[in-house]
Formats: structure tokens, C-alpha cells, sequence
């Protein structure tokens, strides 16, 4: 799956709300894998970690496609185009509209294609 081409502004970082708030404010902690002393027990946990978070990135992602293709629905009265949608997640317009495809796809409960 490709990333959507992104403007110039960077995206803030979404609040990890599962790590304790007064460690966040340390920049060197990281699910305090940096008081992780040996280097085959660091591996695993920060092999762990980056499965656990490339999982979440997926998952989020479907949720994002299934509210773009909730925002985008025809039957909707307030319904958004994909253009709005777009600007709204920062994406492109020929990206928000493959998601609202996607989005779609799940809402049926098909298998979903790749984006």
C-alpha cells in the first residue's frame, strides 16, 4: 500500500495515550526501550513494537477508509465530496477517492482491494 502524496505541512504525531504522559515529555524515552541493556532482548521489543504499530497503522487506516466512505455516501443529506474529504485528511484527491472505494469495499465486507 503507497502512502498519499502529502503537502509541505508535517503532520503532528498522534498522542500515544497507552504511555505514560510525564515520559513523553522526555525525548529519549521510548516505551523505555532505551533502558533496555541487552541488544537480543532490545531486538525483539523494538521488533514488538514495530509489528504492533505497523498493525495499528493498518487498522487506523481501514477506519479512515470507512468514515471517508460514510462522509462520501450519496443517501447522506451532508454528504462531503472527495475533494473536501481530501483536504480534510490531508490527502490527495485521487487518494481520497481510492479510500472511499476501499471504504466501501469493507462497509460491503468484500475483500478489499489494494490501494
Amino acid at each position: 500500500m503507497t502512502e498519499p502524496e502529502r503537502t509541505e505541512r508535517k503532520p503532528r504525531p498522534a498522542q500515544l495515550l497507552f504511555e505514560p504522559s510525564e515520559t513523553v515529555t522526555d525525548p529519549e524515552h521510548f516505551f523505555d526501550l532505551e533502558s533496555i541493556d541487552d541488544p537480543r532482548e532490545l531486538l525483539a521489543r523494538a521488533t514488538e513494537l514495530t509489528l504492533a504499530f505497523r498493525a495499528a497503522q493498518e487498522r487506523a487506516m481501514e477506519f479512515q477508509a470507512v468514515a471517508a466512505a460514510q462522509l462520501a455516501d450519496p443517501r447522506r443529506f451532508d454528504r462531503l465530496s472527495a475533494d473536501v474529504i481530501a483536504e480534510q485528511a490531508e490527502w490527495t484527491g485521487d487518494y481520497a477517492r481510492k479510500m472511499i472505494e476501499f471504504g466501501e469495499s469493507l462497509l460491503r465486507g468484500a475483500a478489499p482491494e489494494a490501494l
